[in-house]
């Protein structure tokens, strides 16, 4: 999804400047300016409104789902979103695998100065709306100002806060021989996307990011099956390294049928191209679930039901053999070791 219609209706607000300058990080008039015209406008609600130093915060009882991330996606803006919306949807993710209700976002920027104030608008539009698809806000912030060519255009850091409720236990060490391993959708969408809109690779690809919250899936998912063993949404280094961490925690072996992952057939053909794995191709908008075996196909209607996850499957098991290793059997039969990557990939993806 892009966030044209959304900047088309909110026109950038006027301000004395076109650009980001070092004064707006310096706290005087500029700052207050910057606060004013674009942050609270996007962000305000009676809690951020207050300009405290920190957010005083009322939280339903329960366990307290604590998470942050930082942000420094390249280029910024990619098919299918930004380092904005990927901003706000990572650290609700973060929080919702835990089984947790995300309920408040801290962001903090890192701009670099000459950064057109309309880019920095047409983010923050962006990130409003994913607040609010999300049910989040946004309470607390800052931000800093560095010399151009000190930072690649801006950075964010996002921290979240959320609510565990009662009789959710969520943990990858809690794996056991018999779960079925379950997948939201289709895998390599975002790093893909990203990795393909990358100057210099002339590379055309109709490859969009899945970049989207996760919560209200986890919900739905939650009141189907509140045994759900462990849940992930599998960024950085792909599905081979979510599962992976998940045996390893658990001391248990996962074999996966390579037939039943799903690849989008132009994902697919990119990966192919550029000589990648899509299974280490990292995601934004999807989550692997581990769940009991009796409660598998239970969990699958209710997957997709969703529009988030109307391509899901069951792509595996959890096995006693082989403990802390993932393998998969492949379409001619043979069988093969899903280890973790040596190294990162495809670099600053999210």
């Amino acid at each position: 999804m892009t966030d044209f219609p959304e900047t088309l209706s909110c026109p950038v607000p006027i301000l004395d400047h076109d650009t980001v300058q070092l004064a707006h990080g310096a706290g005087g008039r500029l700052s207050a300016q910057l606060i004013e015209k674009l942050f609270l406008p996007r962000f305000g609600n009676d809690t951020l409104n207050r300009l405290e130093d920190q957010a005083t915060l009322t939280l339903p009882s329960g366990r307290v789902s604590f998470s942050t991330d930082t942000y420094v996606v390249d280029p910024i803006f990619f098919p299918g979103g930004n380092i904005g919306e990927l901003a706000v949807n990572g650290t609700v993710n973060d929080i919702a695998m835990n089984g947790a209700t995300p309920l408040f976002l801290s962001v903090g920027f890192v701009l670099e100065e000459g950064l057109p104030l309309e880019t920095l608008h047409r983010i923050l539009v962006s990130m409003e709306a994913a607040a609010k698809r999300a049910g989040v806000q946004i309470v607390t912030g800052d931000t800093k100002v560095v010399n151009k060519g000190t930072c690649d255009q801006l950075y964010i850091n996002t921290s979240g806060i959320g609510v565990v409720p009662e009789g959710v236990h969520l943990s990858a060490a809690r794996c056991e021989p018999g779960d079925q391993v379950l997948l939201s959708g289709t895998i390599a969408d975002h790093g893909m996307a990203v990795l393909t809109s990358r100057k210099g690779l002339s590379f055309q690809s109709r490859v969009h990011s899945d970049t989207a919250a996760l919560n209200h899936l986890v919900e739905a998912l939650l009141e189907v099956c509140p045994r759900i063993h462990a849940l992930r949404d599998p960024t950085r280094g792909g599905v081979a390294t979510t599962l992976n961490e998940l045996a390893a925690a658990s001391r248990v072996g996962i074999q996966l049928r390579g037939d039943s992952i799903p690849v989008k057939p132009d994902v697919r053909g990119a990966c192919e191209i550029l000589g990648i794995d899509p299974l280490y191709v990292a995601n934004e908008g999807k989550l692997v679930a581990v769940v009991p075996g009796s409660e598998a196909e239970a969990v699958l209607t209710a997957m997709r039901s969703r529009p988030e996850a109307r391509e899901a499957q069951i792509i595996g098991e959890v096995v006693s053999d082989h403990p802390g290793t993932v393998t998969m059997t492949t379409g001619l039969g043979g069988r093969r070791i899903v280890d973790m990557p040596i190294g990162e990939q495809l670099p600053r993806i999210c």
